[in-house]
């Protein structure tokens, strides 16, 4: 069941969903956030008789997301979330950094109204463009009677923001859920949901209250680590550091002395998770740093970032 009597706010950010190219047939070499939400959604014919108020609230290319943005893209949601005449948000963004946009807002926000982030993974001058599908089915999705909290929207499948992840360079089903799986599909505009939509406790707003965060980076494993780069970040003021660990996060020895040393000397904080594209990492009691389930690293480094602003 869908609600119609209230409008949906769509937030532009650019991504390449707004991108454009001089050859239709190029659907790498294009250019991102070329074109403003208002033309892009005046372009999708099958949203003509839906009531949308458009804004943009950035003009980027994913890849480049910074705090700033994620800080007025959540005041943004958070308005128009609060609004009676509002049944949901849609934010169009950029593939690149959309599990990382999603897990922010989901955590600083769990809205009780549906936000639906979505994107694309060819232009909009493509010859047979994902975007505007993907745009329709969030849409339909904000619309839905009893939908809550932050979702992703793209080729038919909803993810939760707390499972979604980007899984593919180039594929138009670039988007996974994990072990977890999908929240539900889209089929002909009509929702199949599967599971429960993502909840939690709000952080609030006020967590974003600083203009400059502390620096956060990920660091992985791999054959011959030798702990240098976490040595280096130490002495740039880092104040957390994620570990992209091999298998179950497990971490070369002389990355986890280094990581030791940046914890008890330097107070730095660790958050553990794997490299490997699913699974969980499973604490164990001689685990020297948290794990971070199975949040992705870039997923990592936002929660990280969360809990050193809290």
């Amino acid at each position: 069941m869908q609600n119609k009597a209230l409008k949906i706010v769509v937030l532009g950010t650019g991504g390449t969903v707004a991108g454009t190219a001089d050859d239709p047939g190029d659907n790498i070499g294009y250019l991102a956030a070329q074109l403003g939400i208002t033309e892009l959604i005046a372009r999708i014919t099958a949203l003509a008789g839906v009531e949308l108020e458009c804004e943009q609230v950035a003009q980027i290319d994913s890849k480049d997301m910074d705090y700033a943005v994620w800080r007025e893209l959540a005041e943004r949601v958070a308005y128009h979330v609060a609004r009676n005449d509002v049944a949901g948000v849609v934010v169009t963004h950029g593939t690149d950094t959309l599990e990382e946009t999603a897990y922010l807002l989901q955590r600083v926000l769990a809205p009780t109204k549906p936000v639906v982030l979505t994107a694309a993974m060819r232009p909009a001058t493509a010859l047979l463009s994902d975007g505007p599908q993907n745009i329709v089915d969030a849409v339909r999705v904000a619309q839905h009677a009893g939908a809550k909290g932050v979702v992703a929207v793209l080729a038919g499948c909803v993810h939760s923001a707390f499972d979604v992840r980007k899984r593919h360079t180039y594929r138009l089903d670039a988007f996974g859920s994990g072990d977890a799986g999908p929240l539900g599909v889209m089929q002909e505009g009509a929702l199949t949901l599967w599971r429960a939509w993502p909840g939690g406790r709000a952080l609030g707003l006020q967590t974003l209250a600083r203009e400059t965060p502390p620096r956060v980076e990920i660091v992985a494993s791999h054959g011959g680590a030798d702990g240098g780069i976490v040595d280096a970040l130490c002495a740039h003021g880092v104040a957390g550091i994620v570990v992209a660990g091999t298998g179950n996060g497990t971490l070369h020895h002389r990355l986890e002395a280094a990581l030791r040393r940046a914890r008890d000397e330097g107070g730095v904080r660790i958050l553990r998770c794997s490299r490997v594209a699913q699974g969980a990492v499973l604490s164990t009691a001689d685990d020297a740093f948290e794990s971070a389930g199975s949040l992705t690293p870039a997923q990592a480094r936002v929660e990280l970032l969360l809990r050193l602003l809290g």
